[in-house]
């Protein structure tokens, strides 16, 4: 009976907080990613959650969505024709924030996941940021950049997944050489599909109808999603990264569907990813927060990631300008989503201690609420100086 109760309170409390975050994130003018996170935690410190086998595998699942969504922002074809000029800075950029990044670990003795953590980029975040203020060059450079950032972070993740399961022992050097072999493998699929659907155009259509009754195009969707996380099983490697391949896959081949990622977005977000938002929140215990050097810790977090991608953001100047530039760099600074999924990684894997996942999850919301407000407020004042 007392089980009976627990699910039932667990269900409701999702049900609740789903319901409600979005209501509370337009009112109190934050994203709605933190808000669900705060209210995981609420849940539990008042006892109306608690740990659940069924709950902890739908947040998994959550999780991989997630990452699916991920790659759905990453449409190869856009890729291959940015401009060499762009392509180039971009990497610097990048060499910059890890160059930074590994410099701090190494001279403040941190955990070497440090350097995998802090110069993250995911562009999901950025999406909101369009919406707000419309397709502005800084904000279009800002996606560019960051759909190349986001793919060396999923790689850097892979990698990092595999040291810390592994360690650096034949296991890990016999994973990464298959993982390199399946990277290769899936140029190639890619190369032939592409070639393939020149050829035969209607195979997209075929696969994807136009007037689709069926729900067709979420259907081969979702077998994508699922076949390539099997295959990822197979090979024993990161399943997040096969996840993400999926989304990739999908807009890259079947663009023809332009109402196809706001239905998988709507299908996500309206209750898949939220729950994985939630028990990250639940995994979150309230009371650490006033244990010594927490709030300290995830505040420095927060701000060196911030730093290093506004010094990184300085290569853009000639583009864009400086107080653009700015604005491009903080954009970058809210990697929330691969944040917290390292984090958890290196947790679960002992790589770093409780009080430093605790920390990470609070610079990743730190981030967010902070850097939108920034945002907001910057480009408030650059639009009313520049008027003058």
């Amino acid at each position: 009976m007392e089980n009976s109760a627990s699910d039932i309170s667990i269900i409701i409390s999702i049900s609740l907080i789903i319901f409600a975050s979005p209501l509370i994130s337009k009112f109190i003018k934050i994203p709605t990613v933190p808000v669900e996170i705060i209210l995981g935690a609420l849940a539990v410190y008042f006892t109306f959650m608690s740990e659940h086998a069924i709950f902890e595998l739908v947040a998994e699942v959550g999780f991989l969505y997630l990452m699916f969504l991920a790659g759905l922002e990453v449409d190869l074809k856009r890729l291959v024709n940015i401009s060499s000029s762009v392509l180039k800075r971009s990497l610097l950029y990048l060499l910059v924030i890890y160059s930074l990044a590994t410099a701090g670990t190494y001279y403040l003795e941190l955990s070497k996941i440090f350097i995998v953590i802090l110069p993250l980029i995911s562009i999901g975040l950025i999406a909101s940021l369009k919406k707000e203020y419309g397709n502005k060059d800084w904000i279009k450079l800002s996606i560019t950049v960051g759909l190349i950032g986001e793919i060396i972070s999923i790689i850097v993740l892979t990698t990092a997944s595999a040291a810390l399961e592994f360690g650096y022992v034949w296991e890990f050097y016999k994973t990464m050489i298959l993982f390199g072999l399946f990277m290769i493998f899936m140029l190639i699929v890619y190369k032939l599909f592409h070639n393939l659907i020149w050829w035969y155009p209607e195979i997209k259509t075929y696969l994807m109808p136009k007037v689709d009754n069926q729900e067709q195009d979420i259907r081969l969707s979702m077998a994508i999603f699922f076949l390539m996380i099997a295959f990822m099983i197979y090979l024993k490697l990161e399943v997040a990264f096969g996840a993400f391949l999926a989304g990739t896959f999908i807009i890259t081949f079947f663009e023809h569907n332009k109402q196809l990622p706001k239905k998988l977005e709507h299908f996500g977000f309206g209750w898949l990813v939220p729950i994985f938002f939630i028990s990250v929140g639940a995994s979150f215990d309230l009371r650490e927060l006033f244990s010594e050097g927490l709030m300290q810790t995830a505040l420095l977090i927060a701000g060196a990631m911030v730093l290093i991608r506004v010094i990184g953001a300085s290569l853009f100047v000639r583009d864009l300008g400086h107080q653009k530039a700015l604005l491009l760099g903080l954009s970058h600074s809210m990697p929330l989503t691969l944040l917290i999924a390292v984090a958890t990684l290196a947790f679960h894997n002992h790589s770093i201690t409780q009080f430093y996942y605790y920390a990470f999850v609070l610079a990743s919301i730190l981030e967010v609420i902070t850097v939108m407000i920034a945002i907001r407020g910057l480009n408030h004042i650059f639009v009313k100086f520049n008027s003058h």
